[in-house]
């Protein structure tokens, strides 16, 4: 959550919630719907706030989903200030119905798809806009029809306003097309590329066969200690399938991917939050910026496609200043290719796993 809690903090210490200037400024926008977007009070009282002050996006619905319980835990003792989260899988009506209402959120959290189409729609209006955030930014803008939505978005916010991007990794290629949306940006490095690691963090691998990957996982699980375990895997069939065997297994393991419903979604990330599962099966959905603080042990079940997403996976555990431990399968000639490249880029040594593993070296006592 270290990130998050820079642009939260941030954003909530600067905000602007002058209520008696919003009164001023409704008369612009607000003498009734007329078919131009413009909105309407549909209470006899007074309007408690009229415009979205932040604008933050994400690229899943989880982490846009945390971001907004985060501005919430921050703010709980900010009684005026609202936050609200957008994403696809919900009626696009209730999002609207929140626009219409007495008092607007001062903070919108979403994802680009649906956030774009409430302002094309002209339900959220972003002419007063002061802070754009886009969290894990190359991700945001690595798929082009993502960045287009984005790109939209940022076009329809005021040229004057504070803009953060964020991300833990940022190839050379995509750090230049974040450079396109900022004017003379000041770049913040925690730490050399190439000396990127999560410390605290044992990082292990198992050479196997891939039919051996399911006994092996079972065998790990039986073995050591954990508080809670993220399994990562490379598609959903395999979530899916994985999570039915661990469960029949008697393990208390759930899965999280994008062949559910959204509500469903959300849903069991609650659950794994609330420490109600201690298992999760995953897709590389959960592989970015998503933080449960009792996650100790990541299992990459399935090889992750690059370096960068193996920093992401692995980095859900250990978080918080805690200790943790990673374990990776590799089962081919490409998972030793990976492996290695993680390894170069990162200068850090990653050994085989060995028959045993102290719980002290992984588990803060």
């Amino acid at each position: 959550m270290g990130k998050t809690a820079v642009f939260v903090l941030s954003i909530l210490q600067q905000l602007d919630t002058n209520e008696s200037k919003d009164l001023d400024d409704s008369k612009e926008l607000n003498n009734g719907n007329n078919g131009s977007g413009e909105l309407k009070n549909s209470s006899t009282g007074s309007a408690k706030n009229k415009y979205v002050r932040c604008l933050g996006i994400a690229h899943t619905r989880e982490l846009a989903y945390q971001i907004k319980n985060e501005f919430d835990r921050f703010s709980k003792y900010l009684k005026n200030v609202r936050c609200e989260v957008v994403y696809g899988g919900v009626a696009m009506i209730k999002h609207i119905k929140m626009f219409k209402e007495n008092n607007i959120p001062h903070i919108i959290i979403g994802t680009p798809g649906r956030i774009l189409a409430l302002i094309r729609e002209k339900h959220l209006l972003t002419n007063k806009i002061q802070h754009f955030v886009l969290d894990e930014c190359d991700k945001c803008l690595e798929k082009l029809d993502m960045r287009s939505d984005v790109q939209q978005i940022f076009i329809s916010t005021p040229l004057k306003k504070q803009v953060m991007f964020f991300s833990a990794t940022m190839a050379k290629e995509m750090r230049d097309v974040c450079k396109k949306f900022l004017q003379n940006p000041v770049e913040i490095f925690i730490d050399d590329e190439a000396k990127l690691k999560l410390h605290g963090l044992l990082q292990h691998y198992v050479k196997l066969q891939e039919k051996d990957k399911t006994r092996k996982l079972i065998e790990i699980l039986d073995a050591l200690e954990f508080n809670q375990v993220i399994i990562f895997v490379k598609s959903v069939t395999r979530a899916i399938t994985l999570d039915k065997l661990l469960t029949e297994c008697n393990f208390p393991s759930i899965s999280i991917h994008g062949g559910l419903d959204q509500q469903e979604r959300i849903d069991r990330y609650d659950k794994f939050k609330k420490f109600e599962n201690r298992i999760l099966v995953s897709t590389d959905l959960f592989g970015r910026g998503i933080d449960i603080e009792r996650v100790n042990i990541v299992i990459n079940y399935d090889m992750p496609e690059n370096s960068d997403s193996y920093l992401h996976r692995v980095g859900r555990a250990g978080r918080f200043g805690t200790k943790g431990l990673a374990i990776t399968f590799v089962s081919s000639q490409e998972d030793t290719l990976a492996l290695n490249e993680v390894q170069t880029r990162f200068e850090v040594a990653i050994s085989e796993m060995p028959n045993k593993i102290d719980c002290n070296e992984y588990i803060n006592q």
